[in-house]
């Protein structure tokens, strides 16, 4: 004889119902917590290679401590709330931004409407070549004060463009000479044959002591690879005045990365295939 069901165990009609919708509601609550989750974590990754945190040491400086992780004091004292010119202490924490976006290879508008308003001729430059100022403070009209008064040049100015280091020009400015504006020949190598053919570009620093700063060379090889362009050169065409030049000299100083920052030329170059017969 079956025992009675009674409405304490009767299955009721809405559990099969309630059944679906929980074995639903699980999986998409467990879900959105996993992707909750993979979210904190990538945000967590990615803050941390975004910023970091520095403790200065005895003999830093602001600017040397960004100089150091490739961006401009300015933004290092914006971040940590401090003025440009403040004096950090030994100890100190400070944020460090993320520094690839400071360095962005794209020019000025002047500087590209300066070089794309020349008239330059085909064939009139054969070298781009390199140089440093040798002191760490300098300006295009100090520059060509000094060119024209010391060593007494008629066109001022020896070289064609000049690059800042952000001191006396901003980190990465470029200054435009007049040599390149009247397309005249440079006045900053030792021969007279080879400044008709060789445009000088000059960077504010002594790299006997130290590298250009991040901005300088991603500026530089913004510049060059613009002159590459409007003059008909290739990677071959830079020279470092040192490498050129017909007496010895160190410019530009033991660490301007020449290695490293011809090769980075030659890789942005396309590749050329040799055609068939």
């Amino acid at each position: 004889m079956r025992a009675p069901v009674s409405s304490g165990n009767r299955p009721s009609a809405f559990q099969p119902a309630c059944s679906v919708i929980q074995s639903t509601w699980i999986p998409w609550r467990a879900r959105a917590i996993a992707w909750l989750l993979a979210w904190m974590i990538t945000a967590t990754m990615f803050t941390a290679v975004a910023e970091q945190n520095y403790t200065v040491r005895r003999g830093d400086t602001l600017y040397g401590i960004a100089r150091k992780h490739g961006i401009t004091a300015a933004r290092l004292a914006a971040r940590n709330g401090l003025s440009k010119n403040y004096y950090v202490r030994i100890g100190q924490r400070l944020v460090i931004p993320e520094g690839p976006g400071d360095a962005s290879t794209q020019l000025p508008f002047f500087v590209q409407r300066a070089i794309d308003r020349a008239e330059v001729k085909a064939g009139r430059w054969k070298h781009i070549v390199i140089h440093h100022s040798g002191v760490d403070t300098g300006t295009v009209k100090g520059m060509d004060r000094y060119h024209r008064e010391e060593r007494h040049m008629e066109n001022g100015l020896a070289y064609h463009f000049v690059i800042g280091n952000g001191h006396g020009m901003g980190d990465g400015e470029i200054g435009v000479g007049s040599r390149w504006t009247r397309q005249l020949d440079g006045g900053h190598v030792a021969s007279a044959s080879q400044n008709k053919v060789c445009l000088g570009i000059c960077l504010v620093g002594n790299f006997d002591r130290h590298e250009p700063t991040p901005r300088q060379l991603a500026q530089l090889k913004a510049l060059v690879q613009a002159l590459f362009r409007r003059c008909g050169l290739s990677a071959s065409a830079v020279k470092t005045h040192q490498q050129i030049n017909v007496l010895f000299t160190r410019c530009p100083g033991q660490h301007f990365p020449t290695k490293r920052f011809l090769a980075s030329l030659e890789s942005a170059e396309p590749r050329r295939t040799a055609s068939k017969p």
